[in-house]
C-alpha cells in the first residue's frame, strides 16, 4: 500500500473565510499515484475546519448566518474562553463544522457526489494555518 502526505497553507486576511480546496486535494492525489484507496483532509488547527459541500456563494452565507447566531463572535465576554484570545466562537464553530473529511478515491479521481467540492473554513484567520493531505491505498 501507498502511503503520501502533504500539507496546505492558508493565510486567511480576515477572520473568517471559506476555499475551495478540491483542485489541490486532485492534485496531492496525482502525486501520490494511487488510483484506488482514500484521502483525509483535516485542518490541523483547532479554529478551522475541513467540509464537503456545494460551491455556491449564498449556501457559503447561510453557513456564516447561521454559525454567527449559533455561536457568535461578541460579545467576547460571553466565554469562559475567552481572556487571552477572542476566539471561543471560532472553537464552537469548528466543533460544528468538524475537523476532517475522508473521500474514495477510484481510478485515481476524488470520487464525489453530484455538486460536492472540499472546502477549507477558517473561524480565526489573519495568521497563518495548514491543512493535512493524507492518501493511502494502491
Amino acid at each position: 500500500m501507498k502511503s503520501y502526505r502533504k500539507e496546505l497553507f492558508f493565510n486567511i486576511p480576515s477572520r473568517r473565510g471559506i476555499v475551495n480546496i478540491t483542485e489541490q486535494v486532485q492534485e496531492a492525489i496525482d502525486e501520490s499515484k494511487v488510483k484506488e484507496g482514500l484521502v483525509l483532509v483535516n485542518a490541523m488547527n483547532i479554529t478551522a475546519s475541513v467540509f464537503i459541500n456545494d460551491d455556491e456563494s449564498g449556501l457559503h452565507r447561510d453557513y456564516e448566518v447561521w454559525l454567527e447566531k449559533l455561536a457568535p463572535e461578541k460579545p467576547y465576554e460571553q466565554y469562559n474562553h475567552n481572556g487571552y484570545e477572542d476566539n471561543a466562537d471560532a472553537h464552537l464553530k469548528r466543533t460544528i463544522m468538524g475537523r476532517e473529511t475522508v473521500v474514495a478515491i477510484t481510478n485515481g479521481k476524488l470520487d464525489f457526489g453530484t455538486w460536492e467540492q472540499i472546502f477549507y473554513f477558517e473561524f480565526d484567520g489573519k495568521r497563518q494555518k495548514h491543512v493535512l493531505i493524507k492518501v493511502i491505498g494502491e
